[in-house]
């Protein structure tokens, strides 16, 4: 191989190698300069920022969480890391999350990142059944996201997981107002994932889906903000 034949094997090289990365970039989806760069949320990215934008505009000091991030931010691309995201959101907005689960393992670990990010006065970590945890809560509820009770491909085990997060909204309905915000994830599976129940329920009671994707996103049809979207 002569200087020119190596010369443009090599251009070839560096040319898919730009392509490949061009790719990542693309498809890298960050929620920068909220959290760092590195992290992709990828499918809820959009409805993070969607989420995240609207919790600006009502100005929300109350944010529940069933369902805690188990994995931090290490989990961004798969589970979505919500905690330390809407708990970074809190830290900048003098806002509170809760973040409720029933494993105590899943507690643990959730709390160890919410120490590592320095988030303790803005969120709070609760060991709890979310449903017996959300009636017995007694602040107005500014922005609900829903993710407990795992979901997978058993039929018997979608239908309780959807029936539980049909529970949570119905225990904590009396909390929510005109402009509160409702995110649910995991609702593009196969059994119509965590929140078929839930969100037939809820268009029957007035409110309206804003957003849809990999998860779902509902304001009432009252709210101040539903004509700003």
């Amino acid at each position: 191989m002569n200087l020119l034949q190596f010369t443009f094997v090599l251009s070839i090289f560096i040319l898919l190698y730009v392509i490949i990365l061009i790719g990542k970039f693309v498809k890298h989806k960050s929620l920068y300069p909220l959290l760092p760069f590195k992290y992709d949320f990828r499918k809820r990215r959009v409805t993070f920022l969607k989420s995240l934008e609207l919790l600006s505009k009502i100005g929300a000091k109350i944010i529940i969480e069933t369902g805690t991030s188990r994995h931090g931010l290490d989990g961004a691309r798969s589970q979505g890391a919500a905690t330390i995201v809407f708990g970074k959101w809190a830290q900048k907005n003098n806002a509170f999350l809760h973040s409720v689960d029933i494993s105590q393992d899943s507690v643990n670990i959730s709390q160890n990142e919410v120490n590592a990010q320095c988030l303790n006065e803005n969120v709070k970590i609760h060991l709890s059944d979310s449903v017996e945890f959300l009636k017995n809560f007694n602040e107005p509820v500014d922005f609900l996201y829903l993710d407990s009770y795992d979901y997978n491909d058993d039929p018997e085990v979608q239908l309780k997981s959807q029936l539980h997060h049909l529970n949570e909204f119905k225990a904590i309905e009396d909390k929510l107002h005109d402009n509160s915000i409702v995110l649910i994830d995991d609702c593009d599976l196969p059994g119509g994932g965590k929140g078929k129940l839930v969100v037939e329920y809820m268009l029957a009671k007035s409110w309206i889906i804003t957003l849809i994707n990999y998860q779902i996103l509902l304001l009432h049809e009252n709210s101040t903000i539903l004509n700003s979207i």
